[in-house]
Order: structure tokens, then sequence, then C-alpha cells
């Protein structure tokens, strides 16, 4: 007489239940964490765009009133410039632009990215929705 083992197969479901309390808990915690020196409200664009780099981006800011901040810390244009020289060229830098900022701002960042020969930047935008 053969006996056959029970088919026992990994019940997953626990560990389910216990990685969305995780992701719910750091959610939850994350709005609070996350929170941005300056207010600033991204330009839309068809596809709102999100970077793949590797490597951590510096979050360069500008808001409305052209104030600027490097990962948080706020800069003058020259302190700006300063920072930038000294930057690793493989370096992404992911600007945020306030879409009602002046395009002058634009193009003093533009400017100060050129002359330190810096070209790995982003320009990020939040995601167009339809307002019909």
């Amino acid at each position: 007489m053969r006996t056959e083992l029970p088919q026992g197969g990994l019940n997953i479901v626990p560990f389910i239940d216990i990685m969305l309390a995780l992701l719910c808990i750091v959610l939850s915690v994350s709005t609070f964490i996350v929170q941005g020196t300056l207010d600033v409200r991204l330009p839309e664009s068809e596809s709102g765009g999100g970077s793949a780099a590797a490597q951590k981006p510096l979050i360069l800011e500008a808001d409305a009133q052209g104030a600027l901040a490097l990962d948080g810390e706020r800069l003058s244009l020259d302190g700006l410039k300063d920072r930038l020289l000294k930057l690793e060229k493989d370096q992404t830098v992911e600007l945020h632009l306030d879409g009602q900022s002046r395009f002058q701002i634009f193009v003093d960042i533009a400017g100060a990215l050129k002359a330190a020969e810096h070209e790995n930047f982003t320009i990020a935008t939040a995601e167009r929705h339809d307002r019909h």
C-alpha cells in the first residue's frame, strides 16, 4: 500500500498581509517626513516626468519668487554657481521650477549649469490631467 504525502504549498497570504501593513505604515509616515523647503508647483506636461537615474539626483528648486535651493539648502545664484562647479559631472541635477516662476530664473540656472560644464540634468514636471 502506497501512502501519498500531502501537497504542502507555501502559504503566502500572511506574508502579503504583513507587507501591506508595512506599506501602509511607510506611506503614512513618509508624508510627515518629506517636506520641501520651497513651495514649488511643477508645470504640467503630457508625460509627467520621473527620472530613472541609478544615483539619487540633487534637487534644485526655484519657487515663483525666484528663491533657489539645492537639496534643501537655500542659495543665491552665485552660491549655486559655486556649488555646481564642485559637483561631479555624472551627478544628476533635477530641476523643480515652479510653473509660475519667471523664465529668467530658468535662463540663469541654465547659464550656471553651462558655466560649470554640467550637462547631466532633468526637468521635473507633473502629469497633466485633462480639464474638460
